[in-house]
């Protein structure tokens, strides 16, 4: 496949990582020659220095023969007209813009990207994701990763293995036998720093990470099961009055729990419309480093508190500062991955990757098959695919055990006729059901074949 990619940033270079690795014909386009230099001298991918927007350049791009596009520059007009010239332009049947601003977003403007006006296939909202992402991480407050699946029925939930975990050292079979209505399944493990699918034979470790994918209605006992304790969160600290922020406290206070949050915002025009837009939520006007301020907001009687600040530093430094207060749980915006590492020796539970949030949501548009969610783990090592079955795919009518996954894929869950079941050897797929699939990154393109469909997808 084509593919043309504009902005040579952090996210746009994850995109094009992911699909010149997979063997697309990537090509990336940017005005700053130095980030075309890097992305052209890391990955197999074509570069192109100058303006995305403008016709000659995507020209040289490729655009004539391109079958899709992704526009992920710093800026929205930008990426707005991207798509227009490329679909007015040069025809490219699929575009997708990365676009920030709230005012573009509202419902009210939705027929704005109807093919006949501005044609944008797809929207992606940063800000939107990464306000989703750190409601869930707050969710499941003992997991340092979790994502929602089959329309919220399903989670996978990111565990650390301790010395307390009454799992240890137990094969993944027998723990399927001791557990058996225990919809869960442990599809990967990362140990020593390698990620792998486990087999039913393999052992849990202490200090291993373990992701399982676990029913909606079972996540308290499948983390009781782990070591885990489940606490509500019933008083919330936000550092942060941006749009993230803003969105976190909105959602927060229109939940079903009545959670008592505040709010730390630095800048004083910030914080005055973060007061404006909300209801319940007390605005403190400050620096979430300052110690005075976060005892004002009650840090330690806080169950958790979640750092958003556009600043990684800030973010780091203000969590390390809650915990020395006495918050249990503290969350953490890091944009920068190479920061991530220091995660743990800081003491933060757990951490936002906003790129990461992006590129998994840009990912679910570009794969094949009917798929409706795909979510990046790690540095790019593992995907975890949701997908329809359909009639054309290998996977229909066939017994778990009958097909030939690849050693590195496990299948999480399944929905059939509406019910999300953990899936076992002798369950039958059949056309319309919707699967989870965990698969490392080499393993991905077998799992499209086998979720590939011949003439319906296009």
């Amino acid at each position: 496949m084509k593919i043309i990619i504009c902005g040579a940033g952090q996210v746009g270079w994850q995109i094009a990582r992911h699909l010149s690795g997979e063997r697309n014909d990537v090509t990336v386009v940017d005005s700053n020659a130095e980030l075309i230099r890097r992305a052209t001298d890391t990955l197999d991918v074509q570069g192109i220095a100058g303006f995305a927007s403008y016709p000659d350049v995507l020209d040289r791009a490729g655009a004539r023969d391109a079958e899709m596009i992704i526009a992920a520059t710093h800026s929205d007009e930008v990426n707005m007209v991207t798509c227009q010239v490329a679909h007015s332009v040069f025809g490219i049947n699929r575009k997708i813009a990365r676009l920030r601003s709230q005012s573009y977003l509202d419902a009210i403007y939705s027929d704005l990207y109807r093919r006949d006006h501005m044609p944008i296939d797809v929207v992606i909202s940063p800000e939107k994701e990464v306000a989703t992402a750190a409601l869930q991480r707050l969710s499941a407050p003992a997991a340092f990763d979790t994502e929602i699946f089959m329309e919220g029925q399903a989670q996978l939930l990111g565990i650390s293995i301790d010395s307390d975990c009454p799992v240890v050292n137990t094969p993944l079979r027998q723990l399927t036998d001791l557990f058996s209505t225990l919809r869960a399944v442990v599809v990967g493990v990362r140990r020593d720093g390698t990620l792998f699918a486990p087999e039913a034979k393999d052992q849990l470790f202490v200090g291993d990470d373990c992701y399982v994918f676990s029913h909606h209605d079972d996540i308290a006992r499948t983390m009781e099961i782990f070591g885990k304790q489940t606490t509500k969160q019933e008083r919330v600290v936000l550092v942060g009055g941006g749009n993230v922020g803003l969105t976190v406290a909105q959602h927060l206070e229109a939940g079903p729990l009545r959670v008592r949050t505040k709010m730390i915002e630095k800048n004083r025009k910030c914080a005055e419309r973060a007061a404006e837009g909300l209801e319940r939520t007390i605005v403190l006007n400050g620096d979430g480093l300052d110690a005075a301020l976060l005892a004002e907001a009650g840090i330690s009687r806080a169950d958790a508190m979640l750092a958003v600040t556009d600043d990684d530093k800030t973010n780091m430094l203000s969590c390390v500062r809650a915990k020395a207060e006495g918050c249990p749980y503290v969350i953490a915006l890091i944009n920068d991955p190479t920061l991530v590492p220091l995660m743990t020796h800081l003491g933060i539970d757990a951490y936002i990757n906003p790129r990461a949030t992006t590129v998994s949501s840009i990912l679910r548009h570009i794969r094949h098959g009917r798929v409706r969610a795909v979510y990046s783990i790690g540095d790019a090592e593992a995907e975890v695919i949701e997908a329809e079955v359909l009639s054309t795919s290998p996977l229909a009518g066939k017994k778990v055990s009958e097909i030939d996954f690849p050693e590195g894929v496990l299948i999480g869950m399944l929905r059939k006729e509406g019910k999300v079941i953990r899936p076992l050897g002798s369950t039958r797929i059949d056309e319309g059901d919707v699967v989870a699939l965990f698969a490392l990154a080499e393993d991905v393109p077998r799992v499209e074949q086998l979720l590939q469909v011949s003439i319906d997808f296009f």
